[in-house]
């Protein structure tokens, strides 16, 4: 005996103790379930897939200078998601940009200095008892005229303690300092 046989009358194959009904010829059958069958599982799986491949709309990258020539410079070896999560300080990103270009990473000088403030504005640590007033306007965003008042408050006042102490400082946005507060390094 084979490994399937069939019961005559029923219309049941019995297939290694399955039972599986079988009134349809198998090419006909194949043909139904094929048609029953694409359109479920295309209506499940093709927004999955699309998904996935669609192009990101990354709320990780800001926009401003310097994003396109992040993602243009940094897409050949490593993308630059590799950027969002690494709180550096301007230095670190620095010798970071250094070392990508000496391993042959191709970018202008123009783009390199995009990059670098772009990273700065957005990814920096921001080292408020230390920072000159250049460094503070450009990783807070804000005007030279408010990184000034920030280094007089400091200098007139002593270090910063807090984020609270920062939102002090006359004519500083306290939303721009809210939206930074996990980059201070105090």
């Amino acid at each position: 005996m084979s490994g399937t046989a069939r019961h005559y009358g029923s219309g049941l194959r019995y297939d290694r103790g399955m039972v599986v009904p079988s009134r349809v010829p198998p090419a006909i059958g194949s043909a139904l379930l094929t048609a029953v069958l694409t359109p479920v599982l295309t209506s499940v799986f093709f927004p999955i897939l699309s998904a996935q491949t669609a192009p990101p709309m990354d709320p990780k990258f800001p926009e401003g200078p310097g994003k396109t020539a992040l993602f243009k410079v940094c897409r050949d070896c490593h993308g630059p998601e590799s950027a969002v999560g690494q709180l550096k300080t301007h230095e670190e990103w620095s010798k970071t940009l250094d070392d990508m270009a000496a391993n042959g990473a191709q970018g202008t000088d123009e783009e390199w200095t995009q990059i670098l403030e772009y990273l700065d504005r957005n990814f920096s640590l921001i080292l408020v008892n230390k920072a000159g007033a250049t460094e503070l306007a450009n990783t807070l965003d804000i005007p030279r005229a408010t990184a000034e008042a920030i280094v007089k408050y400091r200098d007139e006042r002593g270090r910063f303690s807090a984020v609270d102490d920062l939102k002090k400082v006359p004519g500083l946005d306290a939303a721009k300092v809210e939206a930074r507060k996990d980059r201070f390094v105090f």
